[in-house]
């Protein structure tokens, strides 16, 4: 994604790591799993879990890199692995499966799941490493700290606002933006195999 400007790789930057923590999940989730607490408790559970998703997130967009580069993975072939990655969450989000949670689980919902594995879940670390890898410039790569924070901000005022946006948009509603988002993380993912495909090719 060289070819792109500052501005344009913040709108991928941005648009894909929303795609991919698919808020409209999180806000089901959070819905259902909070129907018995107050008004402060939710609160409560969606400002620790915003923090944990944006240190999770931060933490591997800062030392990706590295790890692979100690691991002596290239690049090209991390964004072919992460673009398989993402096209499997995409199809997860087309197809989704009702997951139940254990009483451990629900003892600390922050955590586990609202900001891993739904908020900074494996698709969108690996997105976040990915867009990190493409950047070319110390703007671009903080333009993916702006992602992060778009991200866990759509994610936070899913959230704060879900009884409202749940009696507005119903089930049906938000079945069909988490189709139209899946589309989106499948497009993104399909890109990064290309451009992973392309630069294993010109070392060949």
């Amino acid at each position: 994604m060289t070819w792109m400007g500052p501005v344009e790789f913040a709108l991928v930057a941005i648009t894909s790591i929303i795609a991919v923590t698919n808020p409209t999940s999180t806000v089901a989730v959070y819905i259902a799993l909070t129907r018995d607490m107050d008004l402060e408790e939710r609160r409560n559970v969606i400002s620790k879990s915003m923090k944990i998703s944006i240190l999770v997130l931060a933490f591997f967009a800062f030392t990706g890199q590295l790890l692979f580069l100690i691991l002596n993975v290239t690049f090209a072939a991390f964004k072919i692995a992460g673009g398989i990655l993402l096209v499997t969450s995409a199809f997860s989000m087309l197809n989704p499966k009702r997951k139940e949670f254990s009483k451990e689980e629900l003892e600390n919902i922050a955590i586990i799941p609202l900001a891993f594995p739904l908020t900074a879940g494996p698709g969108t670390i690996m997105a976040v490493i990915l867009l990190v890898s493409e950047a070319s410039s110390m703007l671009e790569t903080s333009l993916v700290f702006v992602g992060i924070l778009a991200g866990v901000a759509v994610s936070y005022m899913g959230m704060m606002y879900a009884p409202k946006i749940f009696k507005f948009l119903g089930e049906d509603g938000l079945h069909v933006i988490t189709k139209l988002m899946s589309i989106i993380v499948l497009a993104i993912a399909v890109q990064f195999i290309i451009n992973g495909v392309a630069e294993t090719m010109s070392m060949l």
